[in-house]
């Protein structure tokens, strides 16, 4: 069950063709929930968002998306989470671009553990198999959910050691929730549905289209307190993870190979570039530290104080946007995330012009 009163207006947002998640979150961040923003006249929302992007608001093709997606999240073990939604990934807040929707199937809690990303080359020697296996299975036993990306070589992998753990595994799709892609992995990814997490940015239906997942590759360092890769050449999707992941304040973490290796030059210039070599996953637990099991369950004590924090920089009088970042000193995706959460409360009330006032 969802628990978001308002989730077919995140999903009419998020299915509107032509209206992208930057427009999305500039509206979010002038008029609130998305309720006020379907209520809002179009010329408010063209002072934000071209005209011809709105058209899709009022498109039956997004209405019919959103019947399906709520009709599809009605099964048990699935679900829709909004930006707002307490079930959101508490780290993808600290991205620069955190997704406004995620759809997910499985163990839900998980979307929030403490985690390790696992990933490397589809390509992968025998040797490399069995590395990610080991490691993911030892970080798992460890308490840590093991996230990847569901391809074929070292992601696969990485899924079957979580699952051999108590930390379980998270796959990141570059597809719909519900697309089975690769083919060769749709047993392994009912297999992760049941005992882990698969969770995906991009609407039901959407097929394997090569652009999306570069894109989800951020989702997967990003939902991780580090990256760990295995084997990787120097063009490789895994160094955009690692890259993204040093973006994103996440550790990076590398196996060495063979000096003979394509496998291991990607590795091998992660390391030359400051990533950490590890030959034993003691290594990497070592590295994380206090961002161990115990991380997860002290988060959401930290966030209702930030919460309560940023209610206090509010006051009772009106204030805008920016000057609430400023006073709070905090990133604009974050605020944004917990003004949605105080207004649902009923806390604060978003007034024309993007600014807040307190209610309480």
């Amino acid at each position: 069950m969802n628990r978001n009163p308002g989730l077919a207006a995140w999903l009419t947002l998020a299915h509107a063709p032509g209206l992208g998640a930057g427009a999305v979150r500039r509206l979010l961040k002038e008029f609130g929930l998305p309720e006020a923003v379907l209520s809002a006249r179009r010329s408010e929302l063209e002072r934000f968002v071209p005209a011809p992007a709105l058209q899709g608001l009022d498109a039956s093709t997004t209405r019919s998306a959103v019947e399906r997606s709520l009709d599809w999240a009605s099964s048990p073990g699935r679900y829709i989470i909004p930006l707002s939604d307490p079930a959101y990934p508490r780290l993808l807040y600290e991205i620069p671009d955190p997704p406004t929707l995620l759809f997910a199937r499985g163990r839900l809690e998980l979307a929030d553990k403490a985690a390790l990303a696992v990933v490397g080359s589809r390509n992968a020697t025998p040797q490399g198999l069995a590395n990610a296996e080991s490691f993911a299975k030892s970080l798992s036993a460890a308490g840590l959910a093991v996230v990847s990306g569901l391809a074929l070589g070292i992601d696969t992998a990485a899924h079957r050691g979580g699952l051999a753990g108590a930390g379980s595994t998270l796959a990141v799709l570059g597809t719909g929730v519900d697309v089975s892609y690769p083919a060769r992995n749709t047993a392994l990814a009912e297999e992760i549905a049941v005992r882990g997490l698969l969770i995906s940015e991009f609407p039901l239906g959407t097929p394997p289209v090569a652009h999306n997942f570069p894109r989800r590759n951020r989702l997967i360092s990003g939902m991780s307190r580090g990256v760990l890769v295995v084997e990787a050449a120097i063009a490789s999707g895994s160094l955009i993870t690692a890259r993204t992941a040093i973006e994103q304040g996440r550790e990076v973490f590398a196996i060495p190979g063979s000096i003979h290796s394509p496998l291991a030059k990607g590795c091998h210039a992660l390391i030359k570039a400051g990533a950490k070599l590890v030959d034993s996953v003691e290594d990497v637990l070592s590295e994380l530290g206090a961002w161990q099991t115990d991380a997860t369950a002290r988060a959401p004590d930290a966030d209702h104080e930030d919460e309560s924090s940023l209610l206090a920089y509010i006051g009772f009088d009106p204030v805008d946007f920016d000057s609430l970042c400023a006073r709070a000193g905090l990133p604009a995706e974050r605020v944004s995330a917990q003004l949605l959460r105080l207004e649902l409360d009923g806390r604060i009330a978003a007034l024309p012009g993007g600014r807040y006032q307190r209610l309480n």
